[in-house]
């Protein structure tokens, strides 16, 4: 059995056909419109479908979700930041479809667990670490979505001495250190002259000194996170993916370092740290994961 899966994200809108095994048959994507954006949402599901019955939709969306009301409101979306009702939308283009809702860090945890990195690992953590930071929760082999549905959204646990104010409203959440754009911005007040993560990443390779800086502060954040987390939860295994996640050894070495500093319980003695490996598509294919 085939889905109609979409992915939006701050950066980019992603739509597809998966097929039960996981696969991708065929998908459209594109950056993240200023305005407008359900209807880009609406023409990338249109192509992928090509006049097909739609039978089933899967959404993964960055959050915060609300499953029960079929609405989304992502905080790096400025136009749906105050919700849109998603669910309905879909329906309207396909009225015969079941259509299920997930947060974008669940739908991406539970490919990895079904098809990835964390295949029958029924206790984990699943990442997205990019333009803000995500995660999905698998207790027992189950997605945790809680009361709303947005379980396992681990970018707005505050960082130890972090005050940076966050577009949630809080201050020192994770996603204020350790996404792409806030260590960019990081970095850019303190002289560096690059514009991306991907450009973060590779002055850090070359050795300079604020873009090591950078990355190493928001591995170690993301390195507190996780350890609170499995020990909050008695986790087995994390995985991380997300373009940023992607930064290479000045990311990943402060990270499980931090890691093994604060996993100290005895329960935590074989908890691992690992890369994604699905990659751009993880969320897609967890989208489409959704309704089996």
């Amino acid at each position: 059995m085939t889905a109609l899966a979409l992915d939006i994200g701050g950066t980019k809108l992603a739509a597809g056909v998966v097929a039960e095994d996981g696969s991708v048959l065929g998908s459209r994507r594109c950056q993240t419109p200023e305005h407008d954006v359900w209807d880009t949402c609406a023409a990338l599901l249109q192509s992928v479908a090509d006049g097909d019955a739609v039978r089933s939709v899967g959404i993964a969306s960055a959050g915060p979700v609300d499953i029960p009301g079929g609405r989304i409101g992502p905080l790096n979306i400025p136009d749906w930041r105050d919700g849109f009702a998603i669910t309905d939308a879909v329906h309207a283009l396909f009225p015969q479809a079941k259509i299920s809702l997930a947060i974008d860090g669940a739908a991406t945890a539970l490919a990895e667990f079904r098809y990835g990195a964390a295949r029958g690992v029924p206790n984990m953590l699943g990442m997205v670490v990019s333009t803000g930071v995500g995660g999905g929760i698998l207790l027992d082999g189950a997605v945790v979505a809680g009361r709303t549905g947005n379980a396992g959204h681990i970018g707005h646990i505050v960082v130890p001495g972090e005050h940076d104010e966050c577009a949630c409203g809080g201050h020192g959440c994770l996603e204020t250190v350790a996404s792409g754009p806030s260590a960019v911005r990081w970095a850019q007040g303190r002289g560096w002259t690059g514009n991306t993560g991907s450009d973060l990443a590779e002055s850090a390779a070359a050795g300079h000194a604020t873009a090591v800086a950078a990355l190493a502060r928001a591995g170690t954040a993301l390195g507190h996170a996780i350890a609170g987390a499995a020990a909050l939860l008695d986790l087995s295994l994390v995985v991380v993916g997300g373009g940023f996640a992607r930064s290479g050894p000045a990311l990943w070495e402060p990270l499980t370092e931090t890691v093994a500093r604060h996993a100290r319980l005895s329960y935590l003695h074989d908890l691992k740290v690992v890369p994604a490996s699905l990659g751009p598509s993880a969320t897609l294919i967890g989208a489409g994961a959704l309704h089996s």
